[in-house]
C-alpha cells in the first residue's frame, strides 16, 4: 500500500511538472485552433467539421477542442478544458484572436472595396476563361504533372492546383470541398503581397527602398542605419526567433500580441545590416506598421491594399486580416481563391502591368528577384528564388511566394508560366521539383 501511494505521488508530481512546463504552450495550441476555425468558417465559408477534421488535426493542435458560436461570429478552443482562447470575425478585417485588450467598439471601420464586374475572360477579368488550344503545349505532360500533384493524398495533401501559360488557363483541379471560389490561407505568401504595396508606393514616387526605416525609437542607436531595403530583404541584423515548435518570438506575436507591428521593432541589433540573413515574420509586420504611417488616416491605410492592388486586378476573393490594433498581419493572414492567387502571379509575369495600367515599375521585379546577400540565392525581397538551382530541373529565373504547409505561387518568366499549389504538406512530402519539371517540359 505504501509503495502504491508513493507511485501515485510520483505520478502526480510528474504530471504537475509536465503541466507547469507545457501550460504556456496551451495558449498557442488553443489560440491557433480558434483562429484557424474562425477564419475558415467566416472567411473561407467552410464547415467547422471539415476544419476540425483536416486543418486542426496537426500534431499538438489536435489536442484542442473547438466550437463555433454563429450568433457571435466567433470560435473558441481549449485544451482539455484549459487555456480557453476565442477568435472573433470582423467584417472586412477577418478573424482575430482576442485578449483583455480587445474592445469590440474600438474598431468600427472596414476597408472600402470597389469590385466592378466586366466581360474580360479570366485571368484579366471576371468572365469565364477562354477555352484555347495552344499547339506548343503538351497537354499529356500537363495532365501528368497535375496527376502527380494529387497522386498521394495522405502524404502530399494537395488541395488545389492551377496552371497559367501566357495568360491562359491550362489546367486546374480541386479536391472535394474546394473549388475555384474557395478562399485559401496563403500564410507567408502574404509577405509577398505586403511587399508589393511598397513597390506600388515607390512607383507613385512616395517611397524609396534606400530610405531609413521611419522608427523613432531607433534614431539614437545603431538601428538608425536600417533601411526599408534591409527590412524587405530580411537582413536588418535585428534579433528574431522564427520557431513554430514552441514559445518563440513568432508564436508570441501571432497568438498573444494585440499590435503585431511592435514585436520586431523592440528587438536589439545583433549584427549590422546585411551581415546576416534572418527570416522574420516580425519584420513583415513591422513593414505593415510602417506602411500605415504613410497615410493620414486609418481608413486610408485599410483601403490602400484593395484600391491599389487587390481589387484593381480582380482578386475579389482576397481578404487581408488585421490584428486587434487594426494593422494588416502581412506576415501570415491573406486569404484568396486559387484563381486569385494566380492573378497575383500573372501580374508579376506582366512586370506590374494589368489591362494597360502600370501598378508598379518593371524594375520592381528585378529588385525583388535580386538574390539577398547570405541567403544562398534562395531569397530576394520578400520573394523566394531558384537562383542557385534549389529546384534543379526548373529554370533558375523561377521566383515564388511560399507559405506554411506548402502554399505556393510559382512564376517562371522564361516559360511564361504561373503555377499555384495549395495544401497541407510541403517538401519533401510534396516534390516541387518533380511536379514543376513536367510542367516546364510541357511548354518547350
Amino acid at each position: 500500500m505504501k509503495l502504491l501511494k508513493r507511485v501515485l505521488l510520483l505520478l502526480l508530481v510528474l504530471i504537475g511538472v509536465a503541466i507547469y512546463f507545457n501550460y504556456p504552450k496551451l495558449n498557442i495550441i488553443s489560440g491557433y485552433a480558434a483562429k484557424n476555425m474562425a477564419s475558415g468558417v467566416y472567411v473561407a465559408n467552410r464547415s467547422a467539421a471539415s476544419i476540425n477534421k483536416y486543418d486542426n488535426s496537426a500534431p499538438l493542435i489536435e489536442l484542442a477542442s473547438t466550437e463555433v458560436d454563429e450568433a457571435e461570429l466567433s470560435a473558441s478552443s481549449t485544451v482539455y478544458g484549459l487555456m480557453n482562447r476565442t477568435a472573433v470575425y470582423r467584417e472586412g478585417l477577418g478573424a482575430v484572436l482576442i485578449n483583455d485588450d480587445y474592445d469590440p467598439e474600438a474598431l468600427k471601420i472596414k476597408p472600402q472595396r470597389n469590385q466592378p464586374m466586366d466581360t474580360l475572360p479570366y485571368p484579366f477579368g471576371q468572365a469565364a476563361p477562354i477555352d484555347t488550344i495552344l499547339p506548343e503545349v503538351d497537354m499529356d505532360l500537363i495532365n501528368k504533372a497535375m496527376a502527380m500533384a494529387f497522386a498521394n493524398p495522405e502524404t502530399q495533401k494537395t488541395r488545389t492546383m492551377l496552371i497559367l501559360y501566357k495568360g491562359h488557363l491550362l489546367a486546374e483541379k480541386y479536391i472535394d470541398g474546394f473549388d475555384k471560389d474557395t478562399p485559401i490561407l496563403g500564410w507567408s505568401m502574404t509577405k509577398s503581397v505586403l511587399a508589393t504595396y511598397y513597390g506600388i508606393l515607390e512607383h507613385q514616387g512616395k517611397l524609396d527602398m534606400d530610405w531609413p526605416a521611419p522608427i523613432t525609437d531607433w534614431k539614437d542607436d545603431e538601428r538608425k542605419n536600417i533601411t526599408l531595403d534591409h527590412l524587405l530583404r530580411m537582413q536588418s541584423g535585428l534579433a528574431w526567433e522564427e520557431d513554430y515548435t514552441g514559445i518563440s518570438d513568432v508564436t508570441r506575436m501571432l497568438f498573444l500580441d494585440s499590435d503585431m507591428t511592435v514585436a520586431q521593432k523592440n528587438k536589439e541589433a545583433i549584427a549590422k545590416p546585411t551581415e546576416i540573413w534572418n527570416y522574420s515574420s516580425g519584420t513583415t509586420n513591422l513593414l505593415s506598421g510602417i506602411l500605415r504611417q504613410q497615410f493620414r488616416s486609418h481608413q486610408e491605410y485599410l483601403d490602400f491594399p484593395y484600391s491599389s492592388l487587390i481589387d484593381k486586378i480582380g482578386m475579389y476573393s482576397m481578404v487581408m486580416e488585421a490584428d486587434i490594433a487594426g494593422n494588416y498581419v502581412g506576415s501570415s493572414y491573406a486569404w484568396a481563391s486559387t484563381r486569385d492567387w494566380a492573378r497575383f502571379g500573372q501580374l508579376y509575369l506582366n512586370n506590374g502591368s494589368w489591362n494597360g495600367e502600370q501598378l508598379f515599375d518593371s524594375t520592381w521585379v528585378d529588385y525583388i528577384t535580386t538574390p539577398t546577400i547570405n541567403s544562398d540565392g534562395t531569397y530576394g525581397a520578400h520573394f523566394w528564388l531558384n537562383a542557385e538551382g534549389k529546384y534543379p530541373d526548373v529554370p533558375k529565373d523561377l521566383f515564388s511566394c511560399n507559405g506554411f504547409e506548402g502554399q505556393y505561387v510559382f512564376m517562371i518568366p522564361s516559360k511564361d508560366l504561373v503555377v499555384v499549389r495549395t495544401g497541407l504538406a510541403e517538401e519533401p512530402n510534396f516534390d516541387v521539383n518533380a511536379v514543376l519539371s513536367n510542367i516546364v517540359k510541357a511548354v518547350q
